[in-house]
């Protein structure tokens, strides 16, 4: 019991600290999810030891005391926070809370809201005009930033009141949220960054810290806007029920969220997955729904506890973003020799999935963003995005974090690595390094390439661990005898991988392009070679002006294949293909145009495709179709992606058919 007592004021003494930090100075070092965990377990030990509870609690007050160099402003209502849940079943457990209190709530229909991640604003009008605004504070007393609330163009310093909307009260106090935009947040950082200057982690903590400058200049200079979804008090008659309560804002000339009415929790539930769904569409950041019961009077009626009224909860949404700690900085090497850091992170859970590895995207985002090896670091992860490191929270720093610095040699082979001036990876250029030599054949091998069946990575490795193979070329050579002695290798299975080896003789040029696994040369590229180039002698023997002058091919991936061409490693792999009769050749241009999908056939591409339209116009072109610019009756197809132009209703009109990109990928698979 005597544990549980100092885990309890330890809590207690860790909310508030974080509390200063993330509503005072607007700088917090734990990300929400972690927060939402302390307070839970606090509320559990309260729940068990009511007699502990004390005044200064962080379940019973709101926010943190408001700072220093502000007049402070009373509010005229507590400005309370909100209950959270985190799945269906703590809704209908709310619901069932709410019924055994007031059996009217059975009857009762809700408004949903979006849970804007911004900063709550307390506005005051008098006679329809903008006297007074402060932040939320502790609930009761909030600091007063009128001058800065004035800069915000979206709020109303008079109420413009529409025709057939009732005047508004002579005193009226209304509830909002001033948050910033995604993209304004992502150009004040830009701007702030370029500037020299700190910038912001996140669109709530730039709005927070926007609103909050004791110069109102600073303010004006930063793109905020505003939200509003309540009516804290009024002189007069105010509306009865949540919907209409919004839209007398709208009428009133205020911005208002978005909402939606629901008759039941089935549809509450669905509202919040939609909202979950379309969160990273949306312009500004949201961190879940709001839920409230329409009616006021019995949401009133029902009553608070400690700081949050029952007749209203948030619905939260996992968390995208959550803060831990860097343990390691490792580095991957590609198949095409290029280093890429990775962060090995102490275990936490981000949108339900446990995350041990983030990507730090390269070695120079590591020097801008000053990430070191012990830091505690902001991660996010976004639906299905890889988990990557947004930046270090400097202020958790101890002094004993360590800066990170690029490797000199490569952690496979230990060979020196290069880093060519003007670009930003460094490169492992030892055609023999085991990273490399086991990606790459693995690439060689792959359906896209090769297609070799029965060749994944764990064969792979095999090969190469037992010396078998040191490139790609080694693979035609090997023999039944070499694979019996390996680890889950007998007669058949030997058989037939030999079987898969020689069959994959047969592939055309274009695929052995693709297999070698020149930087740049993908399907579209190794398309557009096969048909300018009969072999891989000639193909070798090009240069790069000379390549140049084939459209859909630039300076940077023609200098890749020259390049390749002359290291001497490569030579002698293509040698042994050639000796292993892997040697594919072009037919003839005539028969080979004849061959091809889109041989005689005129496209025109019209909206936006999934690809850039030069790469379409490539692949169409690497299959024998020509392409124009403009719809005539000589046209055959039109490629329409989104949003199509004029082309499309001339089409139509000349009666040209119009296939989709999907369609177009079709047509040349199908043969």
């Amino acid at each position: 019991m005597d544990d549980l007592r100092k885990r309890y004021e330890e809590l207690k003494r860790e909310i508030n600290y974080h509390n200063y930090r993330y509503y005072v100075l607007n700088d917090p070092v734990i990300s929400d999810a972690e927060y939402d965990r302390l307070m839970a377990e606090l509320r559990r030990i309260e729940e068990a030891h009511p007699d502990w509870v004390t005044p200064d609690s962080p379940t019973q007050r709101v926010g943190a005391p408001p700072a220093e160099g502000f007049a402070k402003l009373r509010h005229p209502a507590p400005i309370l926070s909100l209950a959270n849940a985190f799945n269906r079943a703590d809704l209908d457990a709310w619901y069932q809370r709410l019924l055994r209190l007031d059996e009217r709530v059975r009857k009762a229909a809700f408004v949903v809201e979006p849970k804007l991640d911004g900063l709550t604003v307390v506005l005051h009008y008098r006679n329809g005009v903008f006297v007074q605004g402060a932040t939320r504070g502790d609930g009761e007393v909030g600091e007063d930033i009128t001058a800065n609330l004035r800069t915000v163009r979206a709020l109303p310093l008079r109420i413009p009141v529409a025709a057939d909307a009732p005047p508004p009260p002579p005193y009226v106090v209304v509830r909002g949220e001033a948050i910033m935009l995604k993209r304004d947040f992502e150009e004040l950082n830009r701007r702030l960054e370029a500037a020299g200057e700190k910038t912001f982690a996140n669109p709530r903590n730039a709005a927070a810290g926007s609103l909050r400058q004791l110069n109102p200049a600073v303010t004006a200079s930063r793109p905020l806007t505003l939200q509003t979804y309540a009516i804290v008090a009024a002189e007069g008659e105010t509306p009865a029920a949540e919907r209409e309560t919004l839209e007398r804002l709208r009428a009133w000339g205020f911005p208002v969220v978005e909402y939606h009415f629901c008759p039941d929790l089935d549809c509450v539930w669905q509202v919040y997955e939609d909202f979950a769904a379309r969160r990273d569409d949306l312009p500004y950041e949201i961190d879940g729904v709001v839920v409230k019961i329409d009616d006021l009077a019995l949401q009133k009626s029902l009553g608070v506890v400690g700081k949050d009224p029952r007749g209203a909860i948030a619905i939260k949404f996992p968390a995208q973003v959550v803060s831990t700690k860097l343990l390691d900085i490792r580095v991957n090497v590609g198949r095409t020799g290029v280093l890429t850091p990775y962060a090995v992170l102490e275990p936490v859970e981000i949108g339900g999935v446990v995350v041990e590895r983030a990507t730090l995207h390269n070695f120079d985002y590591i020097r801008e963003k000053d990430i070191r090896i012990g830091d505690r670091v902001w991660v996010k992860r976004a639906g299905d995005v890889i988990p990557y490191i947004i930046g270090p929270v400097v202020e958790a720093r101890t002094g004993e974090e360590k800066p990170y610095e690029p490797p000199k040699v490569c952690p496979s082979c230990g060979e020196p690595v290069v880093h060519p001036e003007g670009e930003v990876a460094y490169y492992c250029v030892n055609a023999a390094c085991p990273a490399q030599r086991v990606r790459n054949i693995e690439h060689f091998v792959s359906r896209g390439a090769m297609d070799i069946e029965g060749l994944g990575e764990k064969i792979v490795q095999q090969l190469v661990d037992a010396g078998l193979v040191e490139d790609a070329a080694d693979l035609y050579y090997l023999r039944k005898e070499d694979l019996l002695p390996l680890e889950g290798f007998a007669e058949k299975k030997a058989e037939n991988l030999l079987r898969a080896i020689e069959a994959s003789k047969n592939r055309p040029l274009a695929r052995l392009i693709i297999a070698l696994g020149i930087r740049g040369v993908g399907e579209v590229v190794a398309q557009l070679l096969a048909a300018h180039y009969p072999d891989l002698d000639a193909l070798s023997r090009t240069t790069v002006e000379e390549l140049q002058q084939i459209e859909g091919i630039g300076p940077v991936v023609a200098e890749n294949i020259v390049a390749w061409f002359r290291a001497p490693h490569n030579r002698k792999m293509l040698e042994k293909l050639r000796r292993a009769g892997v040697w594919p050749r072009r037919e003839a241009k005539a028969e080979q145009a004849e061959a091809m999908p889109l041989a005689d056939k005129t496209f025109v591409i019209t909206g936006t495709l999934s690809r850039p339209r030069n790469e379409v116009k490539a692949f169409i072109q690497a299959h024998g179709g020509k392409v124009t610019n403009s719809v005539s009756r000589k046209t055959d197809y039109l490629v329409v992606g989104e949003n199509p132009g004029s082309k499309l209703a001339k089409a139509q009109a000349l009666g040209v058919p119009t296939i989709s990109e999907e369609e177009l990928y079709a047509i040349v698979k199908s043969g």
